[in-house]
């Protein structure tokens, strides 16, 4: 690749010239307007929309799709839902039905939402006394909330806004470091660009109140910001979900009596929840459903994932996000997570299908939202470790999968048909797929 100046300014056919001219560089057998047709196939039939989509992003080419599934017969706090899931792997978009499917008949899951605070951090340097500031520090309190008046106004209006602001020294970690603690309530949005607007004008005001104040002499009047910027791990935003029944009626699973079940399913979580290893693919599953409803309603995956993981480690080492207990002959299966989500801003009230799946889900509002994202974590986790504890995750993780690898070797329509025959009591594998093809294609019956 040649180094190109002014890319971002090119227009999206130019782009993707340069680029074909590129890989036809690298690769000679390259035909470039096959190359450039490829990229512009996948746009979007209505240029309206097509330009919708590449203003989400920077130096867009096209768009890259994927899966958008339903998980119906979700029953949350007495509700009936059917939940949209954007991603690649059937067998989460299965697991997740399956488990939906499963608690419906036992009463559903329940969730409730704990605390709804986000959390934003002024970082700076300041030379002086902490007792100085410290005791002066109401008096900032008060100036950058009137400094942020008109910001949180409208905010306010719906039941948000600024709830504290703190000083927190952090000097025994660095010298000289502190910084300036909020806390905040968005309401429906997930509050990103309104917590980083306050922020920065806590951070100018701060300066200015630092300079101008008697109290203050030499450096102790020039606070160095390094930066003024939200935190994506917010505790104090919490939901949890759960579902219960007595052991006796979670039934049979193939030969597996409910007690035996119940008590290698509580063992499995044990075991996510004191080696990091295993907790690590434990919390994987659980994310599996969380980002892809979080895709789906146009909210922030990173964000959600970055905070769980951290959440996962607050006790001191990586531990699973789920827990179970067996009490009085009831199995009780539960999740408690921070989860922070919008219904408005950002893509919820511009990207198509993002609108479709709020009109799916009913339109929740943030906290319904984050419950049901709770749910559908909880759920996915639950037909992973039903699968690992009773089958094993291959027998239904490969068959799902098996479409896939029919169509990577090229498998016609009467192929495919035999091969879903034959794989309805064989184990599926790449390899075993291939040897029954092989025979297939030489026209030898199939044992």
């Amino acid at each position: 690749m040649e180094i190109i100046s002014g890319f971002s300014k090119l227009s999206k056919k130019q782009k993707l010239a340069w680029l074909a001219a590129q890989i036809a560089e690298r690769q000679s057998d390259t035909n470039q307007q096959e190359f450039i047709a490829d990229f512009e196939s996948y746009q979007h039939r209505d240029p309206k929309v097509q330009k919708l989509y590449d203003e989400f992003s920077e130096n867009t080419l096209t768009n890259f799709y994927m899966p958008y599934g339903l998980v119906p017969n979700v029953l949350m706090n007495g509700k009936l839902y059917a939940i949209p899931l954007v991603i690649e792997e059937s067998s989460v978009v299965a697991a997740a039905a399956g488990s939906a499917k499963f608690w419906l008949e036992r009463g559903g899951f329940k969730a409730e939402v704990i605390d709804t605070k986000k959390v934003g951090q002024v970082h700076f340097l300041w030379e002086g006394d902490f007792k100085k500031i410290d005791v002066l520090f109401d008096e900032l309190r008060e100036l950058m909330l009137d400094n942020t008046a008109l910001i949180t106004a409208n905010m306010r209006a719906r039941g948000g806004g600024i709830l504290d602001i703190s000083l927190v020294n952090m000097t025994e970690v660095e010298p000289n470091y502190y910084q300036i603690k909020a806390t905040f309530e968005t309401c429906e949005s997930m509050g990103a660009n309104f917590i980083n607007t306050c922020l920065e004008e806590f951070a100018r005001t701060l300066k200015d109140w630092a300079a101008n104040s008697e109290h203050f002499v030499g450096r102790e009047k020039e606070p160095l910001v390094v930066m003024s910027i939200l935190s994506n791990y917010t505790p104090e935003c919490l939901v949890r979900a759960w579902v219960e029944c007595p052991v006796n009626e979670l039934g049979y699973f193939e030969e597996m009596p409910p007690e035996m079940f119940a008590y290698k399913f509580s063992k499995a979580i044990m075991i996510a929840k004191n080696d990091p290893h295993r907790a690590t693919t434990h919390n994987k599953g659980i994310f599996n459903g969380i980002d892809a409803l979080t895709l789906a309603t146009g909210n922030d995956f990173r964000a959600i994932e970055a905070c769980g993981h951290t959440y996962a480690s607050r006790n001191g080492k990586y531990q699973s996000l789920t827990d179970c207990s067996i009490e009085n002959g009831v199995f009780k299966f539960w999740i408690e997570i921070p989860m922070a989500v919008g219904t408005v801003g950002g893509l919820t009230s511009l990207h198509p299908l993002v609108k479709k799946s709020f009109e799916i889900l009913g339109n929740p509002s943030v906290k319904e939202l984050m419950e049901l994202m709770a749910v559908i974590g909880l759920a996915q986790n639950f037909g992973a470790l039903k699968s690992l504890t009773t089958t094993g995750i291959q027998k239904g993780h490969m068959k799902m999968h098996l479409l896939n690898i029919l169509k990577h070797f090229e498998a016609t329509e009467n192929e495919v048909k035999q091969a879903v025959e034959h794989f309805k009591n064989n184990v599926v594998s790449f390899r075993s797929v291939r040897d029954l093809l092989d025979l297939v294609r030489i026209e030898q019956p199939i044992a």
